[in-house]
């Protein structure tokens, strides 16, 4: 049960400073709004720093069900906790941005523009084109994953692998890297409880001029993020079957 709570608590935490700062961004009266997209590839970057350290010797800090999913396809996660830690993930995903709606309260009231109030909880296209979106995830979380696997190098001959507090920082410069060179079309999701759970709790929150939650497009941050995962998991077993 504390794998669960932690993997919570890590990414409540990824998701609050993560979205926070495009809360900070688009919405009307704060103080942030010369960030730009700098501002949020390195605020993602540290974002993920942050949970993955708080719950890294805990849950192994996946935060996210792709990577989930991805080590369990190389068989080095237990199939039988998958549901649990993806469940965890989607709820602190959920818990992560209510907090965000919460510290900006004012602001949320103040904008009348409901796709920057939306993009405050989930992504959304550059340009809409739902295959090459998922083509864009699945390419960004192949990425993710598989650089996972090798962050966790030293500990891929165990049975389990899971990152340590000591991966935090090489990953989120792994997550930083993927926002400045892949984040721009489809704002970079690569996680399916990042853009489900709080897609689900905008469509939940009493929000002024929120407008719908755009679930014609939440299919794309769900299953091309599980492609990519499963093809990094792929590779990663073929490269060790060569060893």
């Amino acid at each position: 049960m504390i794998t669960y709570i932690f993997e919570f608590i890590g990414t409540a935490m990824l998701i609050l400073i993560g979205n926070g700062i495009v809360a900070n961004l688009v919405l009307k009266g704060t103080k942030g709004g010369d960030s730009g997209w700098v501002g949020i590839s390195i605020a993602w970057g540290l974002a993920v720093f942050i949970g993955v350290f708080i719950s890294a010797d805990i849950s192994g800090a996946h935060l996210n069900p792709a990577v989930t999913i991805g080590l369990a396809t190389a068989g080095k996660f237990s199939w039988t906790l998958v549901p649990g830690y993806i469940v965890a993930q989607v709820l602190g995903a959920m818990m992560g941005n209510l907090l965000i709606w919460l510290t900006y309260k004012k602001q949320y009231e103040a904008t009348e523009n409901s796709d920057a109030i939306l993009g405050t909880f989930s992504t959304s296209p550059a340009i809409r084109s739902p295959f090459w979106n998922m083509v864009t995830e699945v390419i960004g979380t192949f990425a993710l994953v598989f650089g996972v696997f090798y962050i966790a190098g030293s500990k891929m001959g165990e049975e389990t692998i899971s990152l340590g507090a000591v991966d935090a920082l090489p990953v989120a410069f792994l997550v930083m890297g993927i926002g400045f060179g892949l984040g721009g079309p489809t704002g970079y999701a690569i996680n399916p409880a990042r853009d489900f759970g709080p897609r689900l709790l905008h469509a939940l929150l009493p929000i002024k001029n929120k407008g719908n939650s755009d679930w014609g497009y939440a299919w794309v941050p769900i299953i091309g993020p599980i492609i990519g995962s499963i093809l990094a998991a792929f590779l990663y077993l073929l490269i060790e079957s060569l060893h």
